[in-house]
């Protein structure tokens, strides 16, 4: 395939960025300067000839963000369909050798780079009555942090990798191959250093929230924005994964009688509402002298005491000694409870 027709297929297929939230026509201008050049890289490796081989002779690289467990028949039925009536996948997958030393090893020649989709596609189609279609591949020789750069250029313009999946994908990434360094992975590929940071901080919410989201799709980097900050408070947390377990609890409600799940937005709103402090309600004491109301005590969580006296001919001692039992039941003094 052609360095031409690579970058227009990929093109072509590319959905809407849906991560990077741009503000203005500059923002947008550069970056889709930056996914052409993205683009680009990806062709200037990917340029030779294909070759045809079984999915059963390829392994799966473990530095793709795509978790391959995930993918299913329901989830890639349009794709079994395309290859099916092709006869192949048409966009080649790209493989790398593998060592003579590891194939003595029992490793298989193969090892899968990008293409994860289509090799579950092709391997399914084998197994259920079309065991003459093969995989289209390209052979690179591709280190490791090449062979993320490329498989990152793909998957941004999947639709089906979740966020979190592409957030543990880059928190090894910075580690294995940048030194740690969050900057010097963005500039590899040309992402911005918040977006990167964002999608790095998404791998802090806990198991027991994400067990919350109908489905890992669904929790996005701009539920991170929001749900973070407050999780960053032990105290806070435990009540966010207190109010989790509940709608887990409720999403499967829902799967089990074939109800609409919780969508979204909805667990993020409910999360954050969880962590929320709830406004205490101001207590209010009647002051009394001689049976007859002639004031009122409002006690106030942040602001204290509040006294109001209406118009009266008691003399001032009396209303002090009115005061004091109002006062008292406000429970005021250090050390009382409420």
């Amino acid at each position: 395939m052609s360095r031409r027709s690579l970058i227009g297929e990929a093109l072509a297929s590319a959905p809407a960025e849906q991560v990077v939230e741009t503000d203005s026509p500059a923002q947008r201008t550069s970056f889709t300067a930056k996914r052409l050049e993205a683009f680009g890289e990806a062709a200037r490796i990917v340029k030779r000839p294909t070759i045809r081989l079984k999915p059963s002779e390829c392994s799966i690289w473990p530095g793709n963000a795509r978790d391959y467990d995930q993918l299913n028949e329901n989830r890639l039925r349009t794709l079994i369909d395309s290859i099916q009536a092709e006869g192949g996948n048409r966009i080649p997958v790209v493989v790398r050798r593998i060592s003579k030393d590891e194939i003595a090893k029992g490793e298989l020649p193969y090892e899968l780079v990008i293409g994860t989709r289509r090799h579950w596609a092709t391997a399914w189609l084998n197994a259920n009555h079309y065991p003459d279609i093969e995989l289209v591949a390209i052979i690179e020789d591709l280190d490791d942090e090449a062979a993320f750069r490329l498989a990152d250029v793909e998957n941004r313009e999947r639709e089906d990798i979740s966020d979190l999946e592409r957030g543990l994908n880059y928190k090894a990434a910075v580690e294995a191959y940048y030194q740690g360094i969050q900057l010097r992975m963005a500039e590899r590929l040309k992402l911005s250093k918040s977006t990167l940071a964002r999608y790095i901080a998404l791998t802090e919410i806990p198991k027991t929230i994400v067990s919350a989201f109908n489905s890992p799709m669904d929790l996005q980097v701009r539920h991170g924005d929001r749900l973070l900050p407050s999780l960053r408070n032990p105290t806070i947390r435990t009540k966010i994964e207190a109010e989790a377990l509940k709608i887990a609890e409720e999403q499967s409600f829902r799967q089990s009688g074939d109800e609409e799940p919780i969508s979204g937005a909805e667990v993020v709103a409910r999360l954050v509402s969880a962590g929320t402090p709830k406004a205490r309600r101001a207590q209010k004491i009647t002051i009394e002298a001689d049976g007859a109301k002639i004031g009122q005590v409002d006690r106030d969580q942040n602001r204290g005491l509040t006294i109001t006296l209406m118009p009266t001919d008691l003399s001032p001692d009396a209303i002090l000694a009115a005061l004091r039992p109002a006062i008292e039941n406000a429970r005021i003094l250090k050390g009382a409870k409420t």
